[in-house]
């Protein structure tokens, strides 16, 4: 178990396999209350989580519930999050959460704390945040990027968002040491596509190679996270010049209706669905599918290796 000091509850499954240092795989839960519509946000979330298990390693979900801080969620929970209006949860909001009693969806950044706080090495997103686009006009870096420097959990992604800069969210990675693995792939993925014209820093071809390498650099005592960059399957791929173009109208968009900080990741979202009449929400489900069942297969071997 991890020294931190923040109370968070286990759901029973999980803290049976933690205790017996069986598999876990964290899930983040913004996606629940921020990513889709529902009910395919509820209809996702379960898929997750049978992925999760489907692979070998038990699922938990984070979030904060009526201010309690929990990794893995029951039925009514998960709904909760689906259904009910939930604070957007970062590092600086988690402490607001508990205090007010508040339900709250976990970011990358928020779920990496829970996930270290209850002993969990490996957790399944869809894709980070990062360097947002004209940064030297909004100075807009997401907190996921400090996160990953000193949190010593394994994110693996389909890359950061597309709707980012992405050579200025790598070489902000760069910057902070934060490992970037390019899972089966020598060219970092754009989320919604395969190819971004960008280099994955480096190249690793198994989830056992994978595991191996975390265990080195935790037991170097290099602390920090590990970001796996793990594009999604060639079928679900979206055209990178078409969803480029769209971003660039929905950014346009944004800017004119003033929408910024928290609020504009959600909106761009939103617009891409519509822009593609549902192709990026099915795009971006097939992602952390597929990120679900790397981070499966990496947690079962990370299992094996401690």
């Amino acid at each position: 178990m991890s020294t931190s000091t923040i109370n968070i509850v286990l759901e029973e499954s999980v803290k049976k396999a933690i205790l017996s240092g069986q598999p876990v795989v964290a899930l983040e839960s913004t996606i629940i209350a921020h990513g889709m519509p529902y009910p395919q946000n509820l209809e996702t979330a379960i898929l997750l989580e049978n992925k999760v298990r489907e692979h070998g390693a038990i699922p938990a979900t984070c979030a904060v519930i009526n201010g309690v801080c929990k990794a893995g969620l029951n039925a009514e929970e998960l709904k909760i999050l689906a259904t009910q209006k939930c604070m957007k949860l970062s590092r600086r909001d988690l402490p607001l959460a508990i205090m007010n009693q508040s339900h709250g969806a976990t970011t990358v950044a928020a779920t990496m704390i829970l996930a270290e706080a209850a002993g969990i090495k490996v957790f399944a997103t869809g894709g980070v945040g990062g360097v947002h686009r004209n940064y030297a006009s909004t100075l807009d870096i997401s907190a996921d990027m400090i996160e990953l420097s000193k949190t010593n959990v394994a994110v693996i992604s389909a890359g950061c968002k597309s709707i980012l800069d992405i050579p200025n969210t790598l070489e902000l990675l760069e910057t902070l040491s934060v490992p970037v693995i390019g899972y089966q792939s020598k060219e970092f993925p754009a989320f919604y596509s395969r190819t971004s014209g960008y280099p994955s820093p480096m190249t690793l071809n198994s989830s056992s190679e994978i595991a191996e390498f975390l265990k080195l650099k935790w037991g170097m005592g290099l602390n920090g996270g590990v970001l796996v960059a793990n594009p999604i399957p060639k079928e679900m791929s979206l055209d990178a010049q078409k969803m480029e173009k769209l971003i660039e109208k929905s950014l346009t968009e944004a800017s004119a209706q003033g929408i910024s900080g928290k609020d504009l990741t959600p909106f761009l979202l939103t617009r891409l669905v519509e822009f593609t009449e549902g192709a990026s929400l099915q795009t971006n489900i097939a992602l952390a599918m597929n990120n679900a069942e790397l981070a499966a297969k990496i947690a079962v071997d990370w299992s094996k290796l401690n």
